[in-house]
């Protein structure tokens, strides 16, 4: 039993050391994360438990992913596990100005893809939990994919579970039309939907003039219990602005801009995902912001997907605290 249910992917992330591009490098570091996963590692960082809902394939690199996640903590035993398939992989090439970092995939046919109804017993599953979280990524991976997201969905409404979705467009994985197609009757479960503005256009057509008003669209149109949209200036590769704004009824909410200096900014979204989870559950939607975006804002100052910030460091940056060295 968990407060977090969280399902999706999971992947094996290899990456050239010192900035090095994968043509030229001769080793490479590697991690594990998954937008998913990286939820429900963030949310124990604050005092939830959490349970990650996949399947992996039944073999060494199968066993690295559950291992990351039980590090933190996080419930694995709903995971599914597949003797044939195989482990999703990607390539992360840091860049520097002018050259962006970029992502190479290499995840066709994996285990998760794979996933067929009725694998997971989500009655079990939902049985005591407060929240239940996935992402557009999910039901991009495969046709049967998107139709065990629906289930989960389903399911965890009927279980009165809370559910919040990240609309997280991957542009690799499917196109913008097909997005919209199969997601759309989603929205019908969700009640929180967390989003960027440039992904709530492609995926809905919708733009207006203010993120503010693109949040109130998105509340009015499909009912929504909040809005949360996150914001991002790139001036360079290694800094960046980073804030969020929410809507809820009639309610804006919105945090100070923090400027981050980046190691690395992948699970930087799903960080505040988890931040924003913490305070939403505690029926505060004011905090859910402070804590998604200084959870964020913290996580681009960490290598790897997954967030080892602690709930005492959020809530300093919270509070503004400055630059020098703790002792």
């Amino acid at each position: 039993m968990s407060d977090v249910v969280t399902f999706g992917e999971a992947m094996v992330r290899l990456s050239p050391p010192n900035f090095q591009r994968l043509e030229q490098t001769t080793s490479l570091e590697m991690r594990a994360g998954g937008a998913e996963l990286n939820v429900a590692v963030g949310v124990t960082r604050f005092g939830l438990s959490s349970s990650w809902v996949s399947r992996l394939p039944k073999n060494p690199l199968g066993r690295f992913v559950m291992n990351q996640a039980r590090l933190f903590g996080v419930d694995t035993s709903h995971v599914v596990w597949s003797e044939e398939d195989r482990m999703g992989l990607y390539f992360l090439e840091f860049g520097a100005a002018p050259r962006a970092s970029s992502v190479l995939y290499d995840r066709a046919g994996a285990a998760i893809s794979m996933i067929r109804p009725g694998e997971v017993d989500w009655a079990s599953v939902f049985r005591g939990a407060k929240l239940f979280h996935t992402t557009g990524i999910s039901p991009a991976l495969s046709d049967s994919a998107a139709e065990v997201t629906m289930e989960a969905l389903k399911a965890a409404k009927a279980a009165g579970l809370k559910i919040t979705y990240d609309l997280n467009y991957r542009g690799k994985l499917w196109s913008p039309k097909k997005a919209q197609e199969v997601q759309t009757p989603m929205m019908e479960y969700v009640d929180v939907l967390i989003t960027t503005e440039e992904d709530t256009n492609v995926v809905f057509g919708m733009r207006a003039e203010t993120y503010n008003d693109v949040a109130k669209m998105l509340a009015e149109r499909f009912g929504f219990d909040a809005v949360a949209i996150t914001l991002r200036e790139t001036p360079s590769v290694w800094k960046n602005d980073w804030t969020a704004i929410a809507y809820a009824h009639g309610t804006f909410y919105d945090t100070k801009t923090y400027e981050v200096e980046i190691v690395d900014r992948v699970g930087g979204g799903d960080s505040f995902t988890a931040g924003f989870v913490a305070g939403y559950l505690q029926g505060d939607l004011a905090k859910a912001v402070h804590y998604g975006v200084a959870f964020s804002a913290l996580k681009h100052s960490i290598p790897g997907d997954l967030n080892f910030t602690t709930l005492e460091e959020v809530e300093r940056a919270v509070k503004g605290a400055g630059l020098r060295i703790t002792r």
